[in-house]
C-alpha cells in the first residue's frame, strides 16, 4: 500500500479490528518513509450479477436502488429498520447466492415481493401494485383475494374489511385521551 503523503511503497500495518458486521477489517498503517499514519479499510468484493431489465437492457445490481424501493413500499409503515435491513440483506443474499453472471430484474422483483409479505401487507400491496402494473380496482382485490388465501389467519391485519360493516359504522374518528 503506497503512502498517501509521500508516495512510498512501503507501509506496515500497525493494528487490525474487525468491524461489528464482520464485513471489513479496518488497518492502522505506518509509512516506513515519513512515519505519517493512516487507516485503511478492507472489504470483500464480490461481484453480484448484472440485472437485465424489461427492455433489455443490462445494468449492475445496485443495493441502494434495492433499499429505496423497500423505503418506497414501507413508508409511514410501523416496520423496524432492522427487520427492513435484514430483509434487504436477504434479497441480496439471494442475487449473490444464484450463481448467474446475470439475472432478470422480474426475478429480484419476486425475492422483494417474497420479503416484503413477510414484512408488512400493505407494504406488499404497495409493491406489487407498481411491479405488477395494477390497472384499476379489480387488480388490486384480486391481488388482496390472492394474499388472504395464501395467508390465512396471519397476525396482521385485514387488508380490507367488510364494506357493508364499515359505512354502516360511519368514518373513524380519533380518541382523545
Amino acid at each position: 500500500m503506497h503512502c498517501p503523503f509521500c508516495q512510498h511503497a512501503d507501509t506496515r500495518v500497525v493494528d487490525s479490528r474487525v468491524s461489528d458486521d464482520g464485513a471489513s477489517v479496518r488497518r492502522r498503517r505506518a509509512c516506513e518513509a515519513c512515519g505519517e499514519r493512516f487507516s485503511t479499510v478492507e472489504t470483500i468484493d464480490l461481484k453480484l450479477p448484472a440485472i437485465i431489465k424489461s427492455d433489455q437492457r443490462r445494468e449492475p445490481f445496485d443495493a441502494r436502488k434495492l433499499r429505496a424501493g423497500f423505503d418506497r413500499a414501507l413508508q409511514k409503515r410501523p416496520v423496524a429498520e432492522e427487520d427492513v435491513e435484514r430483509a434487504v440483506h436477504a434479497v441480496v443474499h439471494a442475487v449473490r447466492m444464484s450463481g448467474e453472471r446475470e439475472l432478470p430484474a422480474r426475478r429480484v422483483g419476486e425475492l422483494v415481493m417474497e420479503q416484503l409479505r413477510k414484512l408488512d401487507h400493505v407494504g406488499y400491496v404497495r409493491f406489487a401494485s407498481v411491479y405488477r402494473r395494477f390497472e384499476d380496482v379489480a387488480d388490486f382485490r384480486e391481488e388482496l383475494d390472492r394474499l388472504e388465501r395464501e395467508l390465512p389467519g396471519e397476525a396482521q391485519l385485514p387488508l380490507l374489511e367488510d364494506a357493508p360493516a364499515a359505512a354502516a359504522r360511519g368514518p373513524e374518528r380519533p380518541r382523545r385521551r
